[in-house]
Order: structure tokens, then C-alpha cells, then sequence
């Protein structure tokens, strides 16, 4: 029990940083089966690119009566000083990027604010919340006239309590985004990707009881004969209430008294069916109080690095994957966030023959780890820590940590994600291996069932030896890395020239190999972005990854070509990333067939 009050005391200070409120505790888990008002449709969205709507001209942040929190009106009396109005002002949709929704948005960085009015009707003895599934990067929040909270974070959700601003009638809700990119944020300046701005996920008013469930954790127990887990109660009646879950299918029952801290912890015997890619079971749990009840579905199983070997349910597994990006696979691309974006990238995994995906660069949005959970596949899970991050800042290190929280509050229960990632291709150096060992600890701490590593480079010892020469390897549970031999290093030929050597015993996962190939542009084995260049380049690759020892998967990089202002190669690129098997329009290059063809023999 001291270790679980730990954990979550850590995850507790690490929500301070991200959202500065009255309310300081972590988020309300499974928003989604809370009663609410759907704030989701269209939205009032006003362009701030000088952000004159917070400032005054002398740079100095203005009080919210002054700011356009107040929403105020122009038009309903044209003689006061009003310049702005969003009854007037275009709108844009909620959930969504601003930059696929109006071409002048394509490439904004900056200021917009968003403004919803909704009605509610709030009921005496319950509680709510105004809960965000995501906002790229910055948000600052208002209700009803003033500012209420900020969150910093483009890809985890957030809430806060609004019980006492909260009226009955009209209410209006303004949201000040802005997606610039800072040296000190996580990512940081310099990314491979779109960076997509605005509300990009579902927005709820929650409602929950005065004393309710905030957050649980319901898992298999390590040696596998036993489900145990712990429920965090909400409220001043918490303590000594009787919490009750219970497994119907498996006829399971147990119970526990919350203590003084909100805190209780249960355990039981019991025989689930494990959960696994060929057979993903999944279970209905209940968690009871005397005034809430949670339900979930929740599948069990079991991962471990065993020395080389990964163990899922204790038996070897090779993780046949793709990374995927959260763009939409049709419909024009933009940032991917509903159940049916979900089940379209998840099911091109399926259909390639994947039983592993690696969701980069960040926590991507509930439905996927939800579906992937249905689905039967297994999922790496990543914050973005990505490149040249400020590592001897204390700030970008506390957000850091802060999105490490959130991922694994929000999907502890997945039994689809087997990794937690901290990074991606981060530079060596003393302040770096600090900065992640931090995060390999504090994800270890949070969650200590899964498997932690990041995502690595390769060196070259000598001649055409490779290997993972990073200090890292000690902490992490994986040898984890990306190699792209043959696209930005070397040709196709080496690599069928090198050999590989590791300096520790554990499971390897190549979590980024693959080319860019143009769909439909022809030309010579050895000319780039040919489809020829690509199936050749894979060959070659699948018999290197033959004589690799101890591979125990990959995931290349990437199920579909998707947006990056770093590919400015005209007629080529167009500022899309060409490495997908995929293009941006969901159509298959001939490398696809190759990986597929060879997943089939694993």
C-alpha cells in the first residue's frame, strides 16, 4: 500500500505542472463513460497573431475583464470599445486541426481562441468537470468570464473542476490556443512532423458525484494466479467507504475500505483467459462505491524481458509492427482522433499483418489503444522527447515527466500497450542520460508491469559492424533503436555487408528502418524514391534482419506517408514524409507487399 500511495503522489505533483488550478490531483479517468454535455461541433475561432487578446501593448497580460475571456459583445452595443466579437468571428470544428480546415491555416503557428456557449442545467450534491481530451500546445481556459487554468502539452488530456463557476442557463467557454513552437517545450524547436494546432480532441462537461471514483488500476498480478489493483476515491465522505469490483465472466468479487488518503487496494484469485494478438479477450469490470460506479473493459496478460527474450504470457513473441503517426489515413490527412480513424490505421496494421504498432511521437488519442485492445494489437507508447530536448532545464524536464503521468493514468488498464517510450533518436550526453534516466524511473514507479526503453540510434564500430553503443541500454529494458541502413546510410548493398553486435543481453525491437518512395514513380533499383529503390531496399533489409541475433521485432517507419515541412523536395515530397508503405491517400507502394509477404513467415 506505501508504494502505491507513492506512485501516486509523484503523478500528483507531476499534474501540478501541467494544469495550474485550484485543483491540483490527477485527471478524471474514463471521461468517456461519464455522464456530460458533448462540447464537440463547431466552434467561434478568432486569429490572434499578435495575441492582442491576452497582452496590452506593453506586452503585460491584461485582467480577464479586459481580455477575451470576457466574451464580450460589439454588436449588442455599439458604443462602448469592443474590437472583437465572436458571434461574428468564422468558426472551426471541435475536435480538429485548424490547419486542414481553411488553407490560410495550412502553415499557422500562433495564437487562435475558441469559444463555445452551451447550456446546463448543474444539479445540487454533483460535481463537474470541464475535461479536454487534447490541445496543441498551449491552452489557456475560461468560463464564464475568467481564466480558470493553462495546460502545456499537445497530446495528453486535462481538466478542471468548474463546479462552483459553473450556471444554470447559458454558459460560454473560451480557450486560448497556441501551437508555437519554444526551445523549451516538449517536443522541442525541431520535429518531423506537423505540427497540427487547435482542440484535436473531444471536449466534455463531466458530471460525477460529490464523493466519486477519480482513477483505478485493475491488473493481473505477476505471478499471473491473482487480479489485483487499487481505486483512488474523490471527496470529503472518501474515507471508509467500501469499494467494490467486481468481474462477472469470472465470477470475482473483492472489496476494500478507502483510507484517509482516498486510497484502496484489492486483490483476488483468479483464472482469466490471458490476452494476447490471436486471442485479445477482454473483460467487463465494475468498481462500486456508495455513490459511483466505473465500468471498463480490461484484458490480462503478462510482459517481460527474460535476458533476450521477450515473454508475452511467458512464451516468446516477435512483434511484427509499423510505426503510425495520428494522421487521418483518408479524408485529406489532419490530426486522426475519432473511433473511425481509428479502426481505418489500425486495420491497414491488421491487413499488413501486424501484431505490434508503435504509436510515435506521443500519446496518441484514446480510441487507438482502446481499439488496439480489441483489436489484439500490441502497442509501444511514446511521450515527446524527441531530438535536441533542453536538458538542463528545470521546466522542460518537470513538463517531461508531466506527459510521462499522464499517458500511463490515462491507459494503465490498456492491455494492448506492452512499452512505455521515453524518447526518440535523442543526442548522447551526461544531462541527456539524467534527464531520461528520470523518466525511465518515474515510469517505472507509475506503472511497474510494463517494459520501459526509448528509441535509440545505432553506431558503427568497425568496418561493417554495427551496434547500440548508448549509455541508456543500462536503464532501459530493451535494446530499442532505429537504423535506417540503405536510405541515409549508404546504399541498398550494405545491407547485406553488415553484421551486427550488441554489448548487453536483451530483447531487441528496431523501432524505425525504411526509405521514402514517391507512390507511382518509377525508375531504376538504385534511384531514389522509385518504387524499384524500395523493394529492393526492403529485401535487403529482411536479410539482414535474418542474420540479426535476438531480434525480437520491428516496427518501420511508417504505415502512411503523412505532412513534414522538413521534405521540401518538389514533385517528390511536397512536404510529406515519403517513407510510408502507404501514401496519403491510403494506396499501397510495392514495399508493402514485401513486408507483408514476409510477416506471413514469422
Amino acid at each position: 500500500m506505501n508504494k502505491t500511495r507513492r506512485i501516486l503522489a509523484v503523478m500528483a505533483c507531476a499534474f501540478c505542472f501541467t494544469a495550474m488550478s485550484a485543483q491540483t490531483a490527477p485527471m478524471v479517468m474514463n471521461a468517456a463513460q461519464r455522464e456530460c454535455v458533448n462540447l464537440c461541433g463547431p466552434w467561434k475561432a478568432i486569429v490572434d497573431q499578435m495575441d492582442n487578446g491576452f497582452y496590452n501593448y506593453r506586452w503585460t497580460r491584461k485582467p480577464d475583464r479586459e481580455s477575451f475571456f470576457a466574451d464580450e459583445h460589439y454588436f449588442q452595443n455599439t458604443t462602448r470599445l469592443i474590437e472583437y466579437d465572436f458571434d461574428v468571428a468564422s468558426e472551426l470544428r471541435v475536435p480538429g486541426d485548424w490547419n486542414t480546415q481553411d488553407p490560410m491555416y495550412l502553415y499557422y503557428e500562433g495564437t487562435i481562441w475558441y469559444r463555445r456557449t452551451f447550456n446546463a442545467s448543474p444539479k445540487p450534491g454533483m460535481r463537474y468537470y470541464l475535461w479536454f481530451g487534447a490541445v496543441n500546445y498551449e491552452a489557456i481556459v475560461g468560463l464564464n468570464g475568467r481564466s480558470i487554468g493553462e495546460h502545456r502539452g499537445g497530446f495528453t488530456p486535462f481538466d478542471f473542476e468548474v463546479t462552483d463557476l459553473l450556471k444554470e442557463g447559458q454558459n460560454s467557454v473560451v480557450v486560448k490556443v497556441n501551437n508555437a513552437r519554444h526551445q523549451d517545450n516538449v517536443p522541442t524547436l525541431n520535429c518531423d512532423w506537423w505540427n497540427y494546432g487547435g482542440i484535436t480532441r473531444e471536449v466534455r462537461l463531466l458530471e460525477v458525484p460529490e464523493t466519486f471514483i477519480r482513477e483505478f488500476s485493475v491488473r493481473l498480478s505477476d505471478d499471473g494466479r491473482s487480479i489485483e489493483g487499487w481505486a483512488r476515491i474523490d471527496g470529503q465522505q472518501a474515507a471508509g467507504q467500501e469499494v467494490r469490483i467486481a468481474i462477472p465472466e469470472l465470477k470475482f468479487k473483492a472489496s476494500a475500505t478507502v483510507g484517509t488518503d482516498g486510497l484502496a487496494q484489492f486483490s483476488g484469485k483468479a483464472k482469466p483467459v490471458f490476452w494476447s494478438p490471436s486471442n485479445p479477450k477482454l473483460y467487463d469490470v465494475a468498481i462500486t462505491t456508495a455513490t459511483d460506479k466505473v465500468s471498463d473493459r480490461i484484458g490480462f496478460r503478462t510482459i517481460k524481458a527474460d535476458g533476450r527474450h521477450l515473454l508475452l504470457n511467458g512464451e516468446e513473441i516477435f512483434c511484427k509492427g509499423i510505426s503510425i503517426h495520428e494522421e487521418q489515413l483518408y479524408d485529406g490527412g489532419g490530426r486522426a482522433w475519432s473511433e473511425s480513424h481509428a479502426r481505418e490505421l489500425l486495420g491497414a496494421a491488421k491487413e499488413l499483418g501486424c501484431n505490434f504498432v508503435r504509436l510515435a511521437h506521443y500519446p496518441h488519442n484514446e480510441n487507438m489503444t482502446r481499439i488496439a485492445d480489441e483489436m489484439g494489437l500490441m502497442v509501444w507508447s511514446e511521450v515527446p522527447v524527441y531530438w535536441t530536448i533542453s536538458w538542463t532545464n528545470a521546466d522542460t524536464y518537470a513538463n517531461a515527466c508531466s506527459q510521462v503521468s499522464d499517458m500511463i493514468t490515462r491507459d494503465r488498464n490498456r492491455a494492448s500497450i506492452i512499452i512505455w517510450s521515453v524518447a526518440n533518436e535523442t543526442p548522447r550526453s551526461p544531462e541527456r542520460l539524467e534527464f531520461l534516466s528520470g523518466l525511465i524511473d518515474l515510469a517505472h514507479e507509475l506503472d511497474p508491469t510494463r517494459l520501459v526503453s526509448a528509441a535509440m540510434e545505432k553506431q558503427e564500430m568497425r568496418g561493417n559492424v554495427l551496434t547500440v553503443n548508448d549509455e541508456l541500454l543500462q536503464k532501459s529494458d530493451l535494446i530499442s533503436f532505429n537504423e535506417y541502413v540503405g536510405w541515409y546510410d549508404g546504399d541498398v548493398e550494405k545491407c547485406r555487408r553488415v553484421t551486427w553486435s550488441f554489448p548487453v543481453e536483451k530483447p531487441i525491437i528496431i523501432t524505425e528502418l525504411g526509405c521514402g518512395v514517391k507512390s507511382g514513380y518509377h525508375g531504376n533499383a538504385d534511384e531514389r524514391f522509385t518504387e524499384e529503390y524500395g523493394v529492393e531496399l526492403y529485401k535487403a533489409q529482411i536479410e539482414m534482419l535474418e542474420n540479426m541475433p535476438w531480434l525480437n521485432g520491428l516496427s518501420p517507419w511508417i504505415l502512411k506517408d503523412f505532412r513534414s515541412p522538413r521534405r521540401q523536395l518538389a514533385i517528390i515530397q511536397g512536404v510529406y514524409n515519403r517513407k510510408g508503405l502507404l501514401d496519403e491517400n491510403g494506396t499501397k507502394k510495392d514495399c508493402w507487399q514485401i513486408l507483408h509477404d514476409w510477416y506471413e513467415t514469422r
